[in-house]
């Protein structure tokens, strides 16, 4: 119960009061539809005694008006509760998914490897959209049936309290069985939706590989895998529908009991004329009619463990909070501290350690090429520096002031990042190039095009700029993604350019025009670079070569080569056959 109010305290705090006005409007509504159920029950009396029997033409008429009145009036408040609900819950919802998301984006990098891109998505998406559909639900329960459910109360006790103790005599029996069907919902509906997560990230998986499946020929392998976790979602859900269609079905069951309890007690007292057929018929409407509530709110408490076993799931992401954070009291970084420093650095992957004591520094407007096998922590370095990740031990700097003593932002404001994987958004090259800027006037932009090589092939495009890149620049080869990606590097204009792998994975041509857009980026500026041709690489200021997490040489190309070593076994290996 203590979890249970927690959650409701979080929704109440977070998002509904916000809507406090159109909630108490939509519960004043509901309240107002459920009334009418217990004054049309009061109706069928003067109905049935005063029209139907003594045969009164006088009551026809406004017995006819006010039972024409109670379903008018219900008409009304019920759509207008409604309109009011859909609001709130679509808003509620949105407001939801973009709290979320911002919330996640703080979230350390980390974060992000541990839960893949499908589960997150069905956080965001799957998630809120079940939350959504319980204001309706619940609110209307608690506004419109259990108002319904009094009333209609009201009136069975005014014509015989011992008939409605004899209907509701069953009730307390259902305690124990809904509250076991309401553990069983909720226990499934977390299966459910950690299945829904898990169809996300498959299909995410698949139509993101689709060329990798096609090529080799792994279809039915793909689709046997997905089917194998639809069918644990498909089990889950059916289960948990089962629970939910088990709590109405146990009211009924309590309802067929109380009538024939009633039925059989009343009919006798009619028949000996100790109650009128009038009587009897408004009690009788008034206990069928609060079933009906009571299988709505016996419906609530199903609907409620679903949405609460998402709830729980969101307020636990809620709930995750960063640990790479700006400092309190952030150091201003001067424009002269453009030294990367690596000092006695050491980090490790969950026990696997990646860094041991390495020890460098890349000079200010100088290139230094990190070079060594697979494995030896280079990208480590530039995750490192752009504070993705922390040291266990040791220090990186910017200069004298140490990256975790800068504000988070102004630190990222200064490094550009070129990556082998260039990742382009689902947009026109012009937004993958500015990323929302809306300083950039024309001229400058056009500058930056034709400095990345970008304007080489923008006239064989159908729009140009304005030319949408496709999925992650699917529309886009290689290389002219990674010119898109100098381009932008070139119009950040920071002081401190980090390139991974910029080059590997290009043909002859393309590397020539990247490589010259990279040359022009790198001028004046504080340049690391991670390469495995060494070719790309010969002219760098310092070369520092990196085996196991730490720094065995370092020096220029040419000095590595005279002294023997590491560097000049992997240059001897790449040009062996040259």
């Amino acid at each position: 119960m203590t979890r249970e109010r927690d959650l409701i305290a979080w929704i109440w705090r977070g998002y509904l009061r916000g809507h406090w006005l159109k909630v108490s409007a939509a519960l004043g509504l509901m309240a107002l539809e459920g009334g009418m159920l217990g004054l049309l029950s009061y109706m069928v009396k003067p109905m049935f005694d005063q029209v139907f029997v003594a045969g009164d033409r006088s009551a026809v008429v406004w017995v006819a008006f006010g039972v024409a009145g109670v379903f008018g009036i219900r008409a009304l408040a019920g759509f207008g509760h409604r309109v009011l609900m859909a609001v709130v819950g679509r808003r509620i919802s949105a407001q939801m998914q973009s709290n979320l998301l911002r919330h996640m984006l703080t979230l350390d990098a980390s974060y992000f490897r541990d839960n893949s891109p499908g589960t997150l998505i069905e956080r965001v998406r799957g998630d809120t959209r079940v939350v959504s559909s319980i204001w309706s639900a619940v609110l209307g329960a608690a506004g419109r049936d259990t108002v319904a459910l009094v009333s209609l109360l009201a009136v069975a006790l005014s014509v015989d309290w011992l008939w409605t103790l004899i209907a509701v005599a069953g009730a307390p029996l259902l305690m124990l069985p809904i509250a076991m069907l309401q553990r069983l919902v909720r226990r499934t509906t977390r299966a459910a939706r950690s299945a829904a997560a898990v169809i996300s990230t498959r299909l995410d998986e698949t139509f993101h590989g689709i060329n990798t499946i096609k090529l080799n020929g792994i279809e039915e392998h793909d689709r046997s895998r997905f089917d194998a976790v639809l069918d644990r979602f498909v089990g889950a859900e059916l289960r948990a529908a089962a629970g939910q269609a088990g709590i109405p079905a146990l009211i009924d069951v309590v309802a067929a009991i109380g009538f024939f309890g009633v039925l059989v007690y009343g009919g006798f007292q009619i028949i000996d004329g100790e109650k009128s057929v009038g009587e009897f018929m408004s009690f009788f409407t008034a206990m069928a009619l609060v079933f009906e509530p009571l299988r709505r709110l016996g419906n609530v408490s199903g609907t409620w463990q679903v949405a609460a076993a998402s709830l729980e799931r969101l307020h636990g992401v809620f709930e995750e909070r960063p640990t790479i954070l700006s400092p309190a009291r952030p150091r201003a970084v001067k424009a002269e501290d453009a030294d990367v420093v690596f000092e006695e650095v050491s980090f490790s992957y969950d026990r696997d350690p990646v860094l041991s004591g390495l020890s460098f520094t890349a000079r200010a407007g100088e290139t230094t090429a990190l070079v060594g096998p697979s494995g030896a922590g280079k990208s480590t370095v530039f995750a490192l520096i752009t504070r993705l990740i922390e040291p266990q031990s040791g220090r990186v700097a910017l200069g004298e002031t140490g990256v975790e003593e800068v504000d988070l932002e102004a630190l990222r404001d200064r490094i550009s990042v070129v990556s082998q994987e260039t990742l382009l958004f689902d947009d026109t090259i012009r937004e993958n190039i500015l990323l929302g800027r809306t300083d950039v006037d024309d001229e400058t932009l056009r500058e930056v095009i034709e400095a990345a090589h970008v304007a080489d092939f923008l006239d064989g495009l159908p729009r140009g700029l304005d030319t949408p890149a496709g999925p992650r620049g699917a529309n886009l080869s290689g290389g002219q993604r990674q010119r898109v990606a100098i381009a932008r590097a070139l119009l950040r204009d920071t002081p401190i350019l980090l390139l991974d792998e910029a080059t590997s994975a290009l043909d002859a041509a393309s590397e020539a025009a990247v490589q010259e857009a990279l040359e022009r980026l790198s001028q004046g500026r504080t340049t690391l670079v991670i390469a495995h041709r060494l070719s790309t690489i010969q002219d760098a200021d310092r070369i520092v070569v990196m085996e196991r997490g730490r720094v065995v040489d370092q020096g220029r190309h040419e000095e590595l080569l005279a002294r023997g070593g590491l560097y000049a076994d992997l240059h001897r290996l790449q040009f062996a056959g040259s």
